[in-house]
Order: C-alpha cells, then structure tokens, then sequence
C-alpha cells in the first residue's frame, strides 16, 4: 500500500487537521496526543503518533502557544552536564515533564553567573511556561529578568529563605558540610583538613560548615585548607592528597568537598602506603555511583538528586496548573553514609 500522500498547506507543512483527518479523530484529540499524553487513550495516542510520522508532521509550538498562551516549554539551566550531580537532576526534571507532555530546554552555564543571565535573556525569547534554576546565588539582572517575566521560577540544590516568592527544592550544603567534619571528630580524628575545588557558591558552602564544625571543637587549622578553582576529577584529588601530605604529614583526616577528590584521595593513599582509616580518615560528599566501590569503601555525604529534579519539576507543573501548594521550600536533606574510610 502507497504511504499518504496528503496536500500540504500553501507555506508546505502537514496541518495538524489533516493527521486528524487521516487517524479519525478530532484536531483537539491530536493536540491533546501531543502536548497532554496522559490525557488519551493509549491507544488513540499511538494511532495518532503513527499519523505524525507517516506524514511527517511538525506541531507548530509557536501558533499553539499563541492559542493557547503556554508554550509547554521548560527552562533548565545547570552549570555543567559532564557532572553527574546535574545529570541526575535533570532527569528527574525530564521524566516529570514528560510524563505531562512539557518540552525540556536544557543550558549549560559552565558556572557562570554572568553565563547564566546571558543564557536565561535568550531562552525567555521562546517564551517558556517556567524555569528551573541551579542554587540561589544570581546576578541582578537575573533576578530583575524573573520579576519581569512573571512566570513560575524553581531554584534548586537549596533552598531559599521561607519569605521569598520563589519556590525552591534542595538542602543544606552548610550543614551537610557541617556533619561531614562532626564525624570525622567523632571517629578521633584530629588534624582534619578541608580541601575544595572548582569553587562555586555550593562547594564553598559546604566548606563553611566543615570549618564551623572544626572551630566549634577548637581544632581549625587554617593551614590545612586547600582550595583550587580548578574542575572536580579523582586525578585532582589525588593530587590534592599528596600537596596536604608532604605539607602537613601529621594530618589524619580529611573532608572533600565532592566525591571524585575523595576517590581519587583514597587511590593515592594506597599508593603512598598511608593506612585508610587508621592513619587517615576520609569523607567525600554526594555518594556518585563508583563510591561505595573504593577499596576501602568511601564514606560520603548521600544527596537527593534525583528527587530534587522531580520534586522541582512538580512544583513547577503545580503552580502552573494553579493548584495549591503545601510547601514553597523543599528541603529534602542529606544522609551521611558511614562507610569503611572511617
């Protein structure tokens, strides 16, 4: 049988009547397939997904969102996609979505603040119905551009103060930093050091609570910080490890900031023959998947990734449809996972 061969419109595109004409349902029908799954049949939506490849139809979100005044669009801005941290919630965000027939538009700022502004003013060009932003730290201009806008803005990672119009989702990068070093000084470790990287609003966040925690025991050292702006790796902490010991061979514990330095900490102390847990203690933070993996297997600080996507997105897809919000700020906590580092 011939494949269909439908006229098309004078400008040369499928018209969204004609895919109704040729799955026997109405043109809301098939706008309802496209943009609101969970509102069809199962089968009518396959019937008419068939339709749209057969003729090679393309919805026109501009026209829709015109009629319509939504654009099902969504904004995600996240300062990296090589890390698994953004990964994860960007997941979470994408099948939430999903599931509701938005359309996912992800930016990538390398952890720029000035990025971000200059990528938020070019994406609510395409006028999206919400925008979900990474932690609470901005530029002005990014907050004058979410004031004008007016649309529905979740921040993720943290959360902000209870009084602010925004809606958040995340936890306490301060305190989770706080507990980290709490147990290193529980488990008898003295001589703790703090080491961070790549430097951005979060990371030196969880930094402060690991230096609260050591002053509140008088045992801060400033001399065993090590800080760099370069980007997170396990060759980085590795390195990072070495530094802190031929400086400071009386250091027996040590807090990093992100996981892949504290993997990359423990290797190194293999190879130097540094004992982990009895010469050394060590605490990563957000759990990756190869952490529980190390020999020995690495304590860490577990964050909710995942859920903070889904969570944020909910909430967004909550305000949108006008629906009642039990809460504006979500915090979703930390676990500390004590493994055999300490």
């Amino acid at each position: 049988m011939s494949a269909r061969k439908p006229r098309s419109t004078r400008g040369g595109r499928v018209t969204m009547q004609q895919v109704a004409r040729h799955a026997g349902v109405s043109a809301i029908t098939v706008s309802r397939a496209l943009r609101a799954p969970h509102k069809v049949a199962p089968a009518v939506r396959e019937r008419v997904l068939q339709i749209c490849h057969e003729l090679g139809y393309v919805p026109n979100h501009a026209a829709s969102a015109l009629a319509s005044s939504r654009s099902r669009i969504v904004v995600a801005l996240v300062p990296s996609l090589t890390n698994v941290v953004f990964l994860d919630i960007i997941t979470g965000i994408k099948e939430t979505l999903d599931a509701q027939g938005y359309h996912l538009l992800v930016g990538v700022t390398g952890y720029s603040l000035d990025s971000e502004e200059a990528q938020l003013r070019t994406y609510l060009q395409h006028s999206p119905d919400g925008v979900i932003l990474t932690g609470v730290d901005h530029t002005p201009g990014v907050w004058q551009l979410l004031r004008t806008a007016g649309m529905p803005t979740v921040h993720t990672i943290e959360t902000l103060p209870s009084d602010s119009a925004e809606l958040s989702v995340g936890f306490s990068q301060f305190d989770s930093g706080l507990a980290a070093c709490r147990h290193l000084l529980e488990r008898g470790y003295r001589r703790i050091g703090i080491v961070g990287a790549q430097l951005d609003p979060r990371s030196l966040r969880r930094c402060d609570g690991a230096r609260h925690a050591l002053r509140e025991a008088g045992l801060h050292d400033p001399a065993l910080e090590l800080m760099t702006p370069q980007k997170s790796s396990i060759a980085l902490g590795a390195e990072l490890l070495d530094r802190i010991l031929d400086r400071h061979p009386d250091c027996d514990g040590l807090f990093f900031c992100n996981d892949d330095l504290a993997q990359g900490a423990v290797f190194q102390c293999a190879r130097r023959g540094v004992a982990v847990p009895r010469s050394m203690g060590i605490v990563g933070f957000h759990d990756f998947a190869g952490t529980a993996w190390t020999t020995p297997p690495l304590s860490t600080i577990a964050t909710p990734r995942y859920e903070i996507g889904l969570t944020a997105a909910s909430l967004l897809l909550q305000q949108l449809d006008g629906q009642p919000l039990a809460q504006r700020h979500v915090d979703l906590g930390f676990e500390l996972v004590q493994r055999e580092t300490t």
